[in-house]
């Protein structure tokens, strides 16, 4: 089956671009955006699932409180250039540099004109790649890059305009094999509800800090990177091999909350040379990830609604269960303070089963409190 892009030179296998992972239904392609400030913080997603014919898509805003999300299904165009699904669209204006991010859903509170900028190159995340028994049940890359938002954000009537203040962010664009939709039916694994994954990319005025760890319930890492990014100077390449990463070898230390499976600060510890060196995380808010979708019990990524779906929520974060399935995978907004610098950033924080060295042993289980 073709499609419009099978008129460039990007093939990488001898079919056509629309014949996706080997026809694997977990196949997926996706972009995910945040932004925050110190009170206030906002993710956007967008997926295609080729081989389950869908693209989805979110909004979801944390301020004053609430969490406030819109979400959008249907069928996936042929034509992936056409990032845009019911109120939500995002715009390539110039690949790995400049993207356009427009919401038009007042119904639910929530509309958008906002453009992402680039402040480093694009950082290529090892591969990740985990086998649950006998099945492949990760297999992805991610790309990552820190930026600066401009524009506005309306939120409940209230528009935000990023033009007047400092609002800094993340791309994220990641592809490949994780679960997504209905899984196939299958024996059960004894380590298949088991995942513990930190994310962390922190912004300074003159540098920033990029971590990522996968571990196994004894918390030997399976995936991990850690990534000194220089900030772009005017006509610096994107992509490429002077992209001037410095890999670096990063240990984390997290004081879980008391009663949660979040943290209530954290530290990474690396070296420099001969320079041992450590970044503190001090949270500022919470964004649970089903905002986006993540363990959504209905807007979950890759399912099936109809041709076109929309909705949306809105909840006061003080009402949350907080050790509800869907509310365990969250994202901190972090003061970041690394010697003289102090910035901000998030971590990333997905922890379910058990996991030795944080004493967590059930699915979402914490330990008492002494």
């Amino acid at each position: 089956m073709l499609t419009p892009f099978d008129d460039y030179p990007v093939h990488q296998a001898p079919v056509a671009l629309a014949h996706a992972g080997n026809g694997n239904p977990d196949h997926y392609d996706r972009f995910w955006f945040n932004g925050y400030t110190n009170d206030f913080y906002f993710a956007v997603a967008l997926g295609i699932y080729p081989n389950r014919g869908v693209i989805d898509a979110a909004l979801s805003v944390v301020s004053d409180g609430v969490q406030r999300s819109v979400f959008a299904s249907g069928r996936a165009p042929l034509d992936r250039t056409q990032t845009a699904i019911g109120p939500i669209r995002i715009e390539i204006v110039e690949p790995m540099r400049i993207n356009r991010v427009v919401v038009d859903a007042p119904e639910y509170g929530l509309g958008a004109d906002m453009t992402f900028t680039a402040r480093t190159a694009g950082y290529e995340e090892p591969r990740q790649t985990r086998y649950v028994g006998a099945r492949l049940a990760i297999d992805m890359t991610r790309a990552s890059q820190l930026g600066r938002w401009a524009g506005s954000l309306t939120v409940d009537g209230a528009t935000n305009d990023f033009d007047n203040q400092t609002v800094y962010g993340t791309k994220d664009r990641s592809w490949g094999l994780r679960p997504v939709g209905l899984p196939a039916s299958a024996a059960p694994e004894p380590s298949a509800g088991q995942i513990f994954f930190l994310w962390a990319p922190l912004n300074f005025d003159d540098i920033a800090l990029h971590y990522l760890t996968f571990e196994d319930q004894t918390g030997a890492s399976w995936a991990q990177s850690g990534a000194v990014l220089p900030i772009l100077r005017p006509g610096d390449p994107v992509y490429g091999p002077q992209d001037g990463v410095e890999h670096v070898d990063v240990s984390h230390t997290i004081d879980w909350a008391p009663g949660l499976r979040r943290s209530r600060g954290a530290r990474l510890d690396f070296r420099r040379g001969d320079a041992a060196e450590s970044v503190e995380l001090q949270p500022l808010l919470t964004f649970r990830m089903k905002g986006a979708g993540y363990f959504h019990p209905r807007w979950s990524h890759g399912l099936w609604h109809e041709e076109l779906a929309v909705g949306g929520e809105q909840t006061p974060v003080s009402e949350l269960d907080n050790l509800a399935l869907d509310n365990i995978h969250v994202q901190q907004v972090m003061r970041a303070r690394w010697g003289d610098r102090t910035g901000i950033g998030v971590l990333e924080q997905l922890v379910i089963g058990p996991h030795a060295p944080s004493g967590f042993t059930g699915l979402v289980d914490v330990p008492a409190v002494g």
